[in-house]
């Protein structure tokens, strides 16, 4: 019982429904290594013992009654950001020290309705902006391969807790590669559907025509499992799209590898600051791919240098939008002693909002103000439109699109990044935002200090299934996800 932790999804689903061991035990376990690991790895902002246990042995009962649902008595910690009743929900910010949510998010009502058992919330960059997890009002995560170097943002919570096995799977949000490049930075497999594909309803919006939620674990397979759980559409949320949802566990072996054409855009690989070690990892696993049967086929993505300025112009806009809600009078942080209505405003948000927010929310203002509006917001709207184009005119001769997740393995905690230098590091994650496309992160080896590298599969709309299915072949020929932190490896 001392290596529950080790164990996939299928195998947890299994020995639970076998009575092998029982989804209290399961859960006691996992609080057990958060206690004593997480101090080290600072993963979670809140947890959630006494609720967690409650919800294990209604799980018990439900798998004793033999109808329960696949993940019944399986825990999971969701990000910060989806809004869980009757616990805070802070989205990593001050603002929010103090909500407690009403409500739950979709994504959590779901998983509380298949019998999933909450830990509790882990932390993340503050409102989901930033690349490092290091905006966070509650301090910064340390990422398990190296706990002085960061976890990847925003969902960096997320990345931590399941690598340093403090949880079998977490939620994440993805809103320019808020999934991809914290899986990549901790060893991860992580997806980001389609736009519309799952429910925002109940998710802190950042940026709403961007964000998108989904599972982070250590295998396509442990992912096709949640996602079978939150897909769907939702009609609380107006972007969720009512299309079929697949049976992403049946369909792990449904697409062939051979024969599979994977474009290769020339442009991703030769970017400045492109790593020598990323750059080999993902050579080395697209040529395990080709000797699988794959086909690689060298494309043109011509609007590549179009990503970053056209994402951090449309995202911050949305957000200046988004955050003004947030303005001290009915929820969230409130200044002490305001003089008037004015003071209020002014004092709760300087005070309340953390240094890159306030950043995006003054960019995103500007970029929305009268003169500037057609100048840059409307202008970055064509420009997305553009890119989206790109990608569907590669769609017609390939299959799938493989780049890096990230440029980079992991950065030093307190690197002093530049803005410019962190918004950079997302060149190979945000263009799939803006074109609402799905794409997902496997762990495809490590760089000369032992950080992991990760490779990066994009999909035409609605082939979760197809990408799910290429990294868990992928994983059957490769054990790169199979790796662990030392600091997994302890015992509680």
């Amino acid at each position: 019982m001392t290596d529950l932790h080790r164990l996939s999804i299928r195998e947890l689903s299994e020995g639970l429904k076998q009575a092998q061991f029982s989804s209290r035990e399961l859960t006691e376990h996992y609080l057990k290594r958060i206690a004593k690991i997480d101090p080290k790895v600072k993963s979670y902002v809140t947890v959630t013992a006494e609720q967690a246990l409650i919800e294990a042995d209604a799980a018990d009962v439900a798998l004793k009654s033999g109808h329960a649902h696949a993940l019944a008595g399986i825990p999971l910690a969701h990000k910060d950001i989806f809004c869980t009743q009757g616990i805070k929900t802070t989205a990593g910010s001050k603002m929010l020290d103090n909500f407690i949510s009403p409500y739950d998010a979709t994504v959590v009502a779901k998983a509380k309705a298949a019998g999933l058992v909450t830990l509790g919330k882990v932390n993340m960059d503050e409102f989901a902006m930033g690349s490092t997890s290091e905006s966070s009002y509650f301090g910064a995560t340390g990422n398990p391969w190296a706990l002085d170097h960061v976890p990847g943002g925003s969902s960096g919570g997320s990345a931590a807790a399941v690598a340093a096995d403090l949880a079998p799977i977490a939620t994440g949000t993805d809103t320019g590669g808020s999934i991809r490049q914290p899986a990549s930075f901790c060893g991860l497999t992580g997806l980001k559907p389609t736009y519309g594909r799952v429910s925002r309803f109940g998710m802190i919006a950042y940026a709403s025509s961007l964000d998108q939620g989904g599972p982070m674990a250590r295998s396509a397979e442990d992912c096709a499992y949640l996602m079978n759980v939150i897909a769907g559409h939702d009609a609380k949320d107006s972007t969720s799209v009512n299309k079929e949802v697949d049976d992403y566990v049946a369909n792990l072996n449904g697409t062939a590898v051979k024969g599979l054409r994977i474009g290769i855009p020339k442009q991703y690989f030769n970017v400045a600051g492109l790593d020598a070690d990323v750059k080999a990892r993902v050579e080395e696993s697209l040529k395990k791919l080709e000797e699988m049967g794959a086909i690689l086929v060298e494309i043109d993505l011509n609007m590549t240098e179009a990503y970053v300025p056209t994402y951090y112009l449309i995202a911050p806009a949305e957000a200046s939008s988004n955050l003004s809600r947030f303005d001290g009078v009915r929820y969230g942080y409130r200044c002490e002693n305001p003089v008037d209505l004015m003071d209020l405003y002014k004092r709760s948000r300087s005070e309340g909002f953390g240094a890159e927010v306030q950043r995006r929310i003054l960019i995103g203002t500007y970029a929305l103000s009268a003169g500037y509006y057609d100048a840059y917001y409307v202008k970055a709207q064509k420009v997305r439109r553009l890119i989206q184009q790109d990608f569907l005119k590669a769609f017609e001769n390939v299959d799938v699109i493989a780049a890096p997740s990230a440029p980079t393995t992991a950065y030093k905690i307190g690197a002093n990044l530049s803005p410019t230098e962190m918004y950079l590091g997302d060149i190979y994650t945000l263009a799939v935002n803006l074109a609402g496309l799905p794409a997902i992160n496997a762990p495809i080896g490590f760089d000369k200090d032992s950080l992991p590298v990760g490779l990066q599969l994009i999909g035409n709309y609605w082939s979760e299934s197809q990408l799910l299915s290429i990294v868990h072949q992928y994983q059957q020929n490769t054990d790169w996800h199979t790796k662990r932190a030392a600091i997994a490896e302890e015992n509680a």
